[in-house]
């Protein structure tokens, strides 16, 4: 493309003046947009307002149609819709612009509309900004309004993706009141009744396109529904950080994901759910699972739903503390449930990979039985792989999808129970001392007491007893009893150090069983670290080769676009030389003809010359011969040399004609001899 102005440069169209901008970022460039059909640059009319500033679409060469003219004339009633003022359109044609036409060639058929200031949707998911959440819902309400307002009208714009969606919400520039937070651009396939349909058509763009619609291009009035959903989705989730970070890149879903049960549609739909609830979650849900756009919500049920929404629930998202982070494994759960969200649950950070591969693997594999079948099969295999940690939760999961009473809800309560003891064993209770009243040390020796005194007070049965030998067995009884104390006494010591010892040695056991666990724990729980650094390591390094691999994506583009031009200007050249040649070739020819022409005439007048010497001839030949008859030789030699000199000069011609040549020779005859007599011819 040759027009390629520089900033300040001046254009008159229309009769109003106008100057190219700068761009902002780069001052010594123009300010200028390149899209799919062409460049748009920046025009700031001399005597105008920065708002007033103009845009110029100079399309590229396939894309330059008369019908444009046509369209721009049905587009004009469309401008008035808010977010389409770019309907209000001046096409360049040769009649109204001819001499600026002539100048910049490539101004044929260039479409002139206002200038839509602020950033697009696509530098602000580029950008990773996340919004406040009013901001977030002020903008989709923007977009839904535009959308309702089109499909009243029968209208669908056909490309509707994140560099088409103009942000004026977020403009520097003061704008007037009454501006559309939204603004769609790019508006040459819009879809109309009144207007024909295009030569070449678009199948969407990347991560907005619904891969089970026909891709051959979108043209009809259902066209936008998809891609709107997805958009107002994307703008309602980035006012969460985590919906943010988990963005595929120039759009928020890869391409490949479009309507599967990915990890990216799960965590966006709990956003959606817990931030602006369930109404919107059915909307953005229809979409995702339609088979064909007329089954998308329309813009109208955004909008409805988009309304209800009040300033105090937005007021409430914003001062509620958003969680740490989405849970892999709960949204892993949540797509082997169909479109039904398991609830979340508090997954130890170590086994969230694990568990979500297996739960993903559940949701994806083809001709099972059932969510539950699939959970409680792999919780087994998870506890056969002494994983009881991981296989808890997925019991956790499956606990919510059984019925009361059903035998297998009996079956995983008892193993949820169980896991739970193996995971958090209880500490055994000290032994407490044996309170059997027949084993107490104070029993024991008031009981030798009693004896001591109940055998000192036994009277006496007969006074005829000796004394010495009722002393002797009061002392032996007393003696027995202390005995009987004693050993009571050291047998209830023995018993409470070997209580003592077996509880010691049982502590000890179970210190170190618990040291072990702990320890053992701590291994895997490393292991698990290992594991997920390895796999952020890969992550990192995945993401940079995304990065490198849009890197040299965009590097390609450039070069094909650079190839483009240079091709493009190489065949306006080989136009140009090719043109020099023919009019060089015309100017020859007709030199050629026209040297033909004189050469011709030349000719031509020899030929009249010669047949007017032929006759002077005959006449000069008759003269001398009438003068010879009349004795006058001298005349007659006159008339013979005057004969000899016009013969002379062209002999070849004289003498094939008639009696010339015969002639001549008479006259040579004679002029060499005079009495020679010339015959009568």
């Amino acid at each position: 493309m040759s027009f390629q102005p520089n900033p300040g440069d001046e254009l008159i169209i229309n009769g109003t003046a106008y100057v190219v901008g700068r761009h902002p970022a780069a001052p010594g460039l123009a300010y200028a947009q390149a899209g799919r059909q062409g460049i748009v640059y920046q025009l700031i009319a001399k005597n105008g307002a920065p708002h007033e500033a103009k845009a110029l679409k100079v399309f590229f060469p396939k894309f330059r149609i008369p019908a444009m003219v046509y369209q721009s004339e049905h587009m004009e009633t469309y401008g008035d819709i808010p977010g389409l003022q770019v309907c209000k359109r001046d096409v360049l044609t040769p009649e109204r612009n001819g001499s600026l036409i002539a100048e910049q060639p490539d101004l044929l058929y260039a479409v002139l509309m206002p200038w839509v200031h602020g950033m697009t949707w696509f530098d602000c998911l580029t950008d990773q900004r996340q919004l406040e959440a009013s901001d977030s819902l002020a903008l989709a309400r923007a977009l839904a309004g535009i959308g309702s307002a089109m499909e009243q009208k029968g209208l669908a714009h056909c490309d509707l993706s994140a560099p088409n969606v103009m942000l004026p919400f977020f403009s520097e520039v003061e704008l007037p009141e009454g501006t559309s937070a939204v603004e769609l651009v790019d508006v040459e396939q819009m879809y109309s009744t009144k207007m024909d349909r295009p030569d070449a058509l678009l199948a969407g763009s990347p991560g907005y396109a619904a891969h089970r619609t026909v891709h051959s291009g979108l043209w009809s009035a259902y066209a936008d529904r998809f891609a709107g959903a997805i958009i107002i989705g994307e703008m309602l989730g980035w006012s969460d950080r985590v919906v943010v970070d988990k963005a595929w890149g120039e759009s928020y879903f890869d391409q490949h994901e479009m309507q599967t049960p990915c990890e990216r549609y799960f965590i966006l739909r709990k956003s959606l759910e817990a931030r602006w609830g369930s109404k919107v979650v059915e909307l953005f849900s229809r979409a995702w699972d339609s088979q064909d756009l007329s089954s998308c919500p329309t813009f109208g049920e955004w909008l409805v739903v988009l309304n209800a929404v009040t300033e105090q629930e937005i007021l409430v998202e914003d001062t509620e503390t958003e969680p740490a982070g989405t849970d892999t494994g709960d949204l892993a759960a949540m797509s082997g449930t169909s479109s039904e969200a398991v609830p979340s649950l508090a997954t130890p950070a170590p086994l969230k990979a694990e568990q979500a591969e297996m739960l993903n693997q559940a949701a994806l594999e083809q001709g099972e039985r059932g969510v539950t079948d699939k959970l409680f099969r792999q919780a087994r295999e998870l506890e056969q792989q002494n994983k009881p940690a991981a296989a808890l939760e997925v019991y956790r999961s499956l606990y919510h999808f059984v019925d009361d009473g059903s035998p297998l809800h009996v079956e995983v309560s008892a193993a949820i129970t169980g896991l739970e003891e193996q995971l958090n064993p209880k500490m055994p209770e000290q032994p407490e001392k044996s309170k059997a009243w027949y084993r107490s040390k104070m029993f024991i020796v008031t009981a030798s007491a009693a004896v001591v005194l109940l055998a000192a007070g036994i009277p006496t049965v007969s006074i005829l007893a000796d004394q010495s030998n009722q002393r002797q067995i009061e002392a032996v009884k007393q003696e027995e009893a202390v005995k009987a104390a004693k050993a009571a006494e050291e047998k209830l010591v023995a018993e409470q150090e070997a209580a003592q010892k077996s509880l010691t040695e049982k502590q000890r056991q179970e210190a170190e069983q618990q040291a072990k666990q702990q320890a053992l724990a701590a291994q895997k729980q490393q292991e698990e670290q290992k594991k997920q650094q390895a796999l952020i390591a890969q992550q990192v390094k995945y993401e940079a080769y995304l990065a490198q691999k849009e890197q040299n994506k965009q590097a390609a583009a450039k070069l094909a676009k650079q190839k483009a031009y240079d091709q493009q200007a190489k065949y306006e050249k080989y136009l140009a030389l090719k043109k020099e040649q023919e009019a060089r070739a015309a100017k020859e020819e007709a030199a050629r003809k026209a040297a033909a022409e004189a050469e011709q005439k030349r000719k031509d007048a020899i030929q009249a010359r010669n047949k007017e010497n032929v006759l002077q001839l005959i006449s000069l030949y008759n003269k001398a011969y009438a003068s010879q008859e009349g004795g006058s030789t001298a005349k007659a030699k006159s008339f013979a040399k005057r004969f000899r000199a016009l013969y002379d000069s062209n002999p070849s011609y004289y003498r094939s004609v008639g009696e010339v040549g015969y002639r001549a020779s008479s006259i040579y005859n004679f002029l060499g001899d005079t009495n020679f007599r010339l015959p009568k011819i």
